[in-house]
């Protein structure tokens, strides 16, 4: 008697949706830091500007070079607004994809514990059915030998 469990199909395709929604979330993961690593880096550039600027007018600068200056730094704030909007809409993707894996996951376990369970119960009917045949082999060998 070998065992089925009757929810086997679904408790595969509950299998296949959490396998799809984790590789959902780690690619969420990665995007959110690949654009948190832009941000980051957008931040360092502008942080080196301002010392090389500061620097600068210590050592004497042109109007030009200071507008010059001016207008980089005006365009890194412009990336860096960008990259912050960014980070908060990946940052939220990937809250997302947790919550969906998570969800995921939770219904994958509630069908592998239904089966853990109907794995058990088939086990003890299965040892009951054996030790009840094994009773009636020993019933039939006593009365066999004529007792």
């Amino acid at each position: 008697m070998r065992y089925q469990y009757k929810f086997q199909k679904l408790l595969e395709l509950k299998e296949s949706e959490k396998d799809k929604s984790l590789a959902a979330y780690q690619q969420s993961v990665s995007a959110f830091e690949q654009v948190a690593e832009k941000l980051y880096e957008n931040m360092s550039k502008k942080e080196l500007m301002e010392k090389s600027k500061e620097e600068k007018l210590r050592s004497g600068m042109s109007v030009q070079e200071m507008r010059h200056y001016q207008q980089f730094v005006t365009n890194l704030d412009n990336t860096i607004q960008h990259y912050q909007q960014l980070v908060i809409m990946k940052r939220h993707q990937m809250n997302e994809k947790q919550s969906d894996l998570t969800e995921k996951n939770i219904e994958f376990k509630k069908f592998e514990k239904m089966k853990e369970k109907q794995f058990e119960k088939f086990s003890l009917e299965h040892k009951a059915i054996e030790m009840k045949e094994m009773d009636d082999i020993s019933i039939s060998q006593f009365m066999f030998q004529g007792h």
